[in-house]
């Protein structure tokens, strides 16, 4: 005797399915380790660029097949049993993009690995002469006292990036309110509906990426004055070469 199907579960795997069609783009966001005040408050902040739907794997896997596109398939592999599908009609790579602008500060906890140099910048704080002052000078912090409140004297890296948060730092950090980690829908995979690809390793670092496109520019650049290639950006440089090189002909004309 076959089992009778949930009602429920047919109603969420077909209200999936005609909101997956109706999108651009799917895409699969981990949401493991994210804490329930953090994960409303990404999907709040992108709910007029897309729609985070959570389910059961059975009902996200049943959702892509029912699809009814063989390409689509392939997408049973990324998930699991943290992760939440998120339906736009953006670009995958745009709506990544935002996912990244959308990141909430988190205070550090001990045992975790820096993300990246985590430094305390000198200036006044909040926190009042007391055991406070013992536990910044123990991570080698220069302060002062100013109107019964403690004043950092000098910016001072206390973990390096990769490096282990110490339970004394991480309590620091807190009392100093320094946010160093972030938190979000993180992008695992994104399946474009038109185009029916599937993309994955997604990293958007939007001030990295302006960095490597600066220096690949300069180093374009001069390549193309070297080889003499002419061009908007180059003109300029090769016109003030000519009209210089001319000048010391004429000089050397005078001179005979």
């Amino acid at each position: 005797m076959e089992g009778k199907s949930n009602p429920i579960k047919e109603k969420q795997v077909k209200e999936l399915i005609n909101e997956i069609k109706k999108a651009k783009t799917l895409m699969i966001v981990s949401i493991k380790g994210l804490p329930s005040k953090q994960f409303q408050s990404a999907k709040k902040s992108i709910r007029e660029y897309a729609s985070v739907k959570v389910a059961k794997k059975n009902i996200m896997n049943r959702s892509i097949k029912g699809i009814g596109k063989e390409s689509i398939l392939a997408l049973d592999k990324y998930i699991n049993e943290n992760c939440a599908f998120v339906i736009s009609d953006l670009d995958g790579y745009e709506l990544a993009g935002i996912l990244n602008k959308k990141r909430t500060p988190i205070a550090a906890k001990a045992g975790q690995l820096a993300p990246i140099d985590i430094e305390v910048k000198e200036g006044p704080t909040e926190l009042v002469a007391g055991p406070a002052i013992s536990e910044l000078g123990a991570l080698g912090i220069q302060i002062a006292v100013e109107n019964g409140k403690i004043s950092i004297k000098k910016n001072k890296v206390v973990v390096k990036e990769g490096v282990e948060i110490k339970d004394n730092v991480a309590s620091i950090l807190q009392k100093l309110h320094i946010q160093p980690f972030t938190v979000g829908l993180e992008p695992v995979a994104i399946y474009d509906i038109e185009s029916e690809k599937i993309y994955d390793n997604i990293k958007i670092n939007p001030e990295e990426t302006i960095n490597e496109l600066r220096n690949a520019a300069a180093k374009s650049l001069g390549f193309a004055q070297k080889i003499g290639y002419y061009c908007r950006e180059t003109i300029g440089y090769f016109l003030a070469k000519a009209n210089l090189e001319g000048e010391t002909l004429n000089k050397l004309i005078k001179t005979e």
